[in-house]
């Protein structure tokens, strides 16, 4: 991959947000982020990961306030990439215990996912910081409600799209399908991420060239398997400057 290019000028009329979905579930769209995350601060911005909604978490029983809380993996990983002080309920404002699909974790929770009000709430987050990811829950069609998905929450921001494709048995279906539908519901496609997620996949670099012909937006990064991920590994490996392109 070409070394990264520094991005020398803030240029304002550029879009700063952008809402991160993958082409499936586990194909390690918070590791993705959160290199994201660390690539933009690396360039001089500040940078805020958000994870509106997440079903699988675990109590903790000693929170700030003293009374408890469900907290989500994922949320604490952007939070660790961002370094924007941010509160928990602020970047994950639906923690859900179960690890099932969104709309039946709340279902079983007693709760009811406002889209329209999270999508507010994301949007004034991210006026705190020169740079805001959004990272969605399971792929771009997982329902949130029994009637609305992650696609009804990323249409309600309007910002370009980040796509990580799990490169593995599938992903070419899977992530020419994804941004089939990204871009019906009238969103961009700023770039994609090919995460290795497979370390035995047959012909995964014909895979990712395949990829590189076929979808519209730059890919930003490829991202080899690796026993243990982190942010400032992957940051090495994506080179956003795409992301800042009018092309985006």
């Amino acid at each position: 991959m070409n070394e990264m290019r520094d991005i020398t000028h803030r240029p304002s009329n550029r879009c700063r947000r952008w809402f991160v979905t993958g082409t499936d579930t586990e194909v390690g769209k918070t590791w993705i982020s959160a290199g994201l995350l660390t690539a933009c601060r690396r360039h001089g911005l500040s940078a805020l990961g958000l994870k509106p909604v997440a079903s699988g978490c675990r109590w903790e029983p000693v929170s700030p306030d003293g009374k408890g809380r469900w907290v989500n993996e994922d949320a604490l990983a952007l939070m660790a990439a961002s370094d924007v002080e941010t509160p928990y309920e602020a970047v994950n404002p639906c923690a859900l215990e179960l690890p099932v699909s969104p709309h039946l974790a709340a279902a079983r929770a007693g709760v009811t996912i406002d889209i329209e009000a999270l999508a507010r709430h994301c949007a004034a987050q991210a006026a705190r910081a020169d740079a805001c990811l959004v990272e969605g829950v399971g792929g771009w069609h997982a329902p949130l409600t029994p009637r609305r998905t992650v696609a009804d929450l990323a249409r309600c921001l309007g910002w370009p799209v980040i796509l990580v494709v799990g490169i593995r048995l599938g992903c070419l279906n899977h992530a020419l399908l994804s941004c089939r539908a990204i871009l019906a519901d009238g969103l961009a496609l700023a770039g994609w991420v090919a995460n290795c997620v497979d370390r035995d996949c047959l012909m995964g670099e014909e895979n990712i060239a395949t990829l590189r012909e076929r979808l519209p937006g730059p890919c930003l990064g490829v991202v080899p398997w690796q026993k243990k991920m982190d942010a400032a590994g992957i940051a090495a490996r994506l080179d956003i400057h795409p992301l800042f392109t009018p092309a985006s």
